[in-house]
């Protein structure tokens, strides 16, 4: 198949609208221009899609360290968190600056030469694009079939590029990883893919009452030791694309380190009058090793490699199942070097936020739950209460509760797991992997621990342990309790099962 000619469509993510918002009840959709321009009238972002919103909110904020001068290397940190302050009390971003930004780069998704994060080399490199629905999340494609879609290989409907350069922002940030579309590059083809830099991940942003508060409230410090000035840029700053055989490149703060690590390569094919596009190029954008980096927005989990040797981080991962207060012990306590988790980076600068944006400030929690190839499982948002003033820095008493609680609620999780696969076991006599007994309790039990970790929030006093063990003999009793009244060994289970939640276990012996 010849390569696909050159677009002569046009559609500005700059100045058309694309972008999903709220103010109040109204919504409306406006571009990346318009975005900067009210960002003091807008309350959040809308968009439908939460690895979007968590995509676009990245590149907003590298955008706005630009306008604000918050991308100076140079600044002290008493002097950066001073021009950060100063810029949040003007109450919006300066006009001349956003237009001034906005003039000085393209952003036409359909550009010949220089599409908006897209490669245009993909024309000539890839035999044929990979097709529409492989592009649209949820859509069937090869052959897959269509179990909850009416797209099929015959009926590859196109899609408003409005929707498409969302979609664009997933497969940037959250692409799959195995086979791709081959790419032939200096006489070499090659469809090996890795995935993207934020896959299987959940991300925690600062929420203001605004979007100029939430886009300045996000932008990271700067925390390492050099950077050359003039060297980092986002892809649409820069006048070509990266070539995917360059290796060694910084992982540069802001811009880089927030829009500049896609492992995807990336064409849209636009419809005749550009407001929609009617197919694709996914394949690989290099075939160098990931970079060593963290994601500020992100919580690490600590794993030892050797006994007191060596130390790796790891992303925490997305699940869709777990709730988001399960997540307050990590985002509550101070960086902690023998502890286990690290908070998301971003957590360390919001202490030295304006008192007003501090205290309001919540946190727009998005993640995707996804394996760490190709399986997309389900994606999910919610948003904290304030709970800022809970940090170990203001409220230690606070934190070390809050954290005390979700230990516990944990520790009571893994004991019902545990009892629960005993009493099916004796009650009925086989043993399994899987005991729906176990499954059905966890189920049941983590909606009655939220309710419990928020009264104990209230109660001081009150135990935790015994607390969640209420929560979960209930959990348990109220699963079995047709089982119970139909045999009696399964009744004993249950009982000797519920008695040993409320068990703590021994503590070691010390040697004499």
């Amino acid at each position: 198949m010849p390569p696909l000619p050159p677009s002569t469509s046009t559609f500005s993510a700059a100045d058309h609208p694309w972008i999903d918002v709220r103010t109040g009840y109204q919504y409306d959709q406006v571009g990346l221009r318009a975005l900067f321009l009210n960002a003091h009238r807008i309350d959040d972002l809308a968009l439908a899609h939460p690895p979007a919103a968590s995509a676009l909110l990245r590149i907003a904020v590298a955008i706005t360290a630009r306008i604000t001068g918050l991308d100076d290397p140079e600044l002290t940190a008493s002097r950066w968190n001073a021009l950060r302050r100063s810029r949040l009390a003007e109450g919006r971003f300066d006009p001349d600056a956003v237009h001034a930004y906005f003039d000085q780069y393209n952003f036409d998704a359909f550009h010949p030469i220089q599409p908006w994060l897209q490669d245009p080399a993909l024309r000539d490199q890839c035999d044929h694009p990979t097709g529409i629905n492989a592009f649209v999340p949820g859509r069937p494609a090869g052959n897959n079939l269509a179990w909850f879609s009416p797209h099929g290989h015959h009926s590859a409907e196109p899609v408003p590029t409005a929707e498409a350069l969302q979609i664009l922002l997933i497969h940037h940030y959250y692409g799959r990883s195995g086979t791709g579309t081959p790419r032939t590059l200096d006489g070499v083809t090659s469809k090996k893919q890795t995935s993207g830099p934020l896959r299987s991940s959940v991300s925690f942003h600062p929420l203001g009452r605004t979007l100029h508060e939430t886009f300045l409230a996000g932008v990271p410090a700067f925390t390492g030791d050099d950077q050359p000035p003039g060297v980092d840029a986002c892809p649409w700053e820069e006048t070509t694309p990266p070539s995917p055989q360059a290796t060694g490149r910084a992982v540069t703060w802001p811009g880089r380190q927030l829009t500049g690590l896609s492992r995807h390569a990336i064409l849209l094919v636009p419809g005749h009058d550009g407001t929609t596009v009617t197919d694709a190029y996914i394949t690989w954008a290099t075939q160098q090793p990931k970079p060593h980096t963290t994601d500020p927005y992100l919580a690490y989990r600590i794993i030892l490699e050797r006994k007191n040797v060596a130390r790796r981080r790891t992303l925490h991962r997305a699940d869709a199942s777990r709730a988001w207060w399960r997540e307050l012990e990590t985002l509550l306590l101070a960086p902690d070097e023998q502890g286990a988790h690290r908070r998301p980076a971003i957590f360390d600068t919001l202490n030295d936020l304006p008192e007003p944006v501090r205290r309001s400030l919540r946190i727009r929690v998005h993640g995707f739950d996804q394996d760490g190839k190709v399986i997309d499982r389900q994606w999910y948002t919610a948003i904290t209460p304030p709970l800022l003033n809970w940090t170990q820095e203001h409220d230690p008493v606070k934190a070390q509760r809050i954290a005390e609680c979700c230990r516990e609620a944990e520790h009571i999780a893994q004991r019902l797991a545990s009892v629960a696969k005993q009493a099916w076991d004796v009650a009925t006599h086989s043993r399994t992997t899987q005991p729906p007994w176990a499954h059905r309790a966890l189920t049941r039990y983590w909606p009655k621990a939220e309710k419990v970790f928020w009264r104990l929030l209230q109660e001081p006093d009150t135990t935790a342990c015994t607390a969640f063990a209420d929560a979960a003999a209930a959990a348990l009793r109220e699963i079995t309790e047709a089982a119970r009244i139909r045999h009696t060994s399964a009744a004993r289970a249950i009982a000797h099962a519920v008695r040993d939640l409320y068990r703590r276990p021994t503590p070691p012996q010390k040697a004499a």
